[in-house]
């Protein structure tokens, strides 16, 4: 199992680098050619999520992204520093916080909508979003 673990300021100019390593990550790691559009859509959402969060509580921590290859899936967990952000919920339907609305519910519709395996989770350190695409010929991959 492989993992790249990045973290960046709450800055919108850093969602494209943050775009640019998951697709570098997920075509290394076997995702199909054509899914790699629907990962860096939904990591610049999960991520502008994140920076938006961020920066309306204004928190100076990192933003998190985990990028994990494993035998048949390749996942990303982006992470923010905000606790309560969201209630803990298998899935993304009723992921939405009252304080936080418009741009909060539009990403995570996007997100559902491009990935079929997504979770939104949040707890005492901060709100995750999780989500994994198969990988296809992960051994061809040098």
């Amino acid at each position: 199992m492989a993992t790249v673990e990045l973290r960046f300021s709450a800055q919108p100019e850093h969602v494209r680098t943050a775009r640019l390593v998951a697709a570098a990550v997920a075509r290394r790691a076997g995702v199909e050619e054509a899914l790699l559009d629907e990962v860096r859509l939904a990591v610049g959402e999960a991520c502008s999520r994140a920076v938006g969060l961020h920066r309306v509580n204004g928190l100076l921590a990192p933003v998190r992204v985990v990028l994990t290859e494993e035998e048949k899936t390749f996942s990303i967990e982006v992470g923010d520093g905000v606790p309560g952000a969201a209630e803990s919920v298998p899935g993304i339907a009723a992921v939405l916080d009252p304080d936080i609305e418009g741009e909060d519910e539009m990403g995570l519709a996007v997100i559902s909508g491009l990935v079929d395996d997504v979770e939104v989770t949040t707890g005492e350190s901060g709100g995750t979003i999780k989500m994994s695409w198969p990988v296809a010929g992960a051994s061809d991959v040098a």
